[in-house]
């Protein structure tokens, strides 16, 4: 659902099955942001951000979107796996649009990723 609505507005993706899918994916091509569930089968997003850490030249400058339904005292670790942007559960697609769109403008600009 994510995909189809993430490509009307213009922008290219590559969805990936699962975590494992995605870090395979990752290995092999590039990609400006990542959008990420938390709740997903053989790796989960938590597994996915921890491995991206571990790897740092892998994605360099790829910034993470996260979609959750964490609360805010989870929300603080996801911080210190270098996730940019967390978008609560349940999600409104026209604020998914504006984040991405946020996170490719502050990608324009010499931001340091926290």
């Amino acid at each position: 659902m994510f995909c189809c609505f993430v490509e009307r507005a213009g922008h290219l993706t590559r969805p990936a099955v699962d975590g494992l899918d995605a870090v395979e994916t990752l290995q092999q091509e590039s990609f400006d942001v990542m959008l990420l569930d938390l709740n997903m089968p053989r790796m989960g997003g938590v597994e996915v951000l921890q491995w991206l850490r571990a790897h740092p030249d892998v994605a360099p400058g790829m910034r993470v979107v996260v979609v959750t339904a964490w609360t805010q005292q989870h929300v603080a670790h996801l911080a210190d796996l270098g996730v940019t942007t967390v978008i609560e559960k349940p999600l409104r697609l026209q604020r998914l649009n504006d984040l991405i769109a946020e996170t490719l403008h502050d990608l324009e600009s010499p931001q340091p990723i926290r």
